[in-house]
């Protein structure tokens, strides 16, 4: 009985710990298409699709806009090499000049 309440307070614990590890973070933003030029720097935000709101990405966008400019979504894929796998989402931003 000591066992299994020691493993399951373990277990509860590293499922919190996990919380914040599906927090959305910076990650290496997509490349421009050949030919466009974007207006600003490019930003990219690695998330949890079923976790992570829409509004909570564009937050972390527009902290990462270090121009002050409005971060607008360009692109969004789902490519492990560049977000691991809880958070496999990547929405790439273009920070627009005010």
């Amino acid at each position: 009985m000591r066992r299994e309440r020691l493993l399951l307070v373990a277990g509860a614990a590293l499922l919190a710990g996990c919380s914040s590890a599906i927090a959305p973070f910076a990650t290496v933003p997509k490349a421009a298409t050949v030919g466009i030029t974007d207006p600003g720097p490019r930003v990219a935000i690695c998330y949890n699709t079923l976790k992570t709101s829409a509004a909570q990405v564009q937050e972390a966008a527009q902290a990462e806009c270090l121009n002050g400019g409005t971060a607008e979504l360009v692109d969004t894929d789902y490519r492990v090499d560049f977000c691991p796998l809880m958070t496999p989402g990547r929405a790439t931003f273009v920070c627009r000049p005010k």
